[in-house]
């Protein structure tokens, strides 16, 4: 496994933005972990999650253009991984959405960077696709191409088919998503380690009831 993928486990972890216990799922599902995104929620963590989001991009070697964030989730990652991308040494343009349309000063429902060439669409999760699908169609509509998805984490679960929602999008798209880890890393990083044995078997029971093959 990638050494960023274990850094950003024991960060989220740290951070309490990846919880063990039970947790109800959207679909009903009672899963043995949460990942909030939305705990990363100060300037530190921000950065260093800017970082690893470009760490997962760069080691893809998808080529892109410019970055989306759809809102609400999408805008601050977009913004976190335009600044680590610059700090890296690359200037990058990006630009998110409005829930609403503004009709006065600039108008329109595109704040930032005008979307042209191949945009990379950075988000938390994808659970139903609909965020992606709504990015797709704006970016398209303005004569842009969508080139791929960079997520945080990967849940490798079905949906309402034998796919997950990852390969739903990537399917219906044509795009690769990118995950800064996914399930079976998290299962991987906490194989052999005596304290987490308990959570790594609830873990591979859910992966075993609910999972896709990668």
């Amino acid at each position: 496994m990638q050494s960023f993928k274990g850094e950003f486990l024991d960060f989220a972890i740290r951070q309490q933005v990846l919880l063990f216990g039970e947790f109800k799922t959207k679909a009903g599902r009672m899963s043995p972990y949460f990942f909030n995104a939305g705990l990363f929620n100060d300037g530190d963590s921000l950065k260093k999650l800017g970082e690893f989001y470009v760490s997962a991009i760069s080691a893809s070697g998808l080529a892109f253009d410019g970055l989306f964030g759809p809102a609400y989730k999408g805008i601050p990652l977009a913004a976190s991984v335009a600044i680590a991308f610059a700090a890296a040494g690359r200037n990058v343009p990006f630009s998110y959405n409005r829930k609403e349309a503004k009709d006065h000063g600039e108008g329109g429902s595109i704040v930032g960077a005008k979307l042209a060439d191949r945009v990379l669409i950075v988000d938390d999760v994808i659970s139903a696709g609909t965020s992606v699908r709504e990015s797709v169609e704006l970016i398209r509509a303005a004569g842009a191409t969508p080139c791929g998805v960079a997520i945080a984490l990967d849940r490798m679960e079905r949906g309402l088919s034998e796919l997950s929602a990852v390969q739903e999008v990537s399917r219906d798209y044509g795009i690769p998503v990118i995950g800064i880890v996914n399930l079976d890393d998290l299962a991987l990083h906490l194989d052999g380690k005596p304290e987490w044995r308990t959570t790594l078997a609830a873990i591979q029971a859910y992966r075993d009831q609910y999972g896709v093959q990668a």
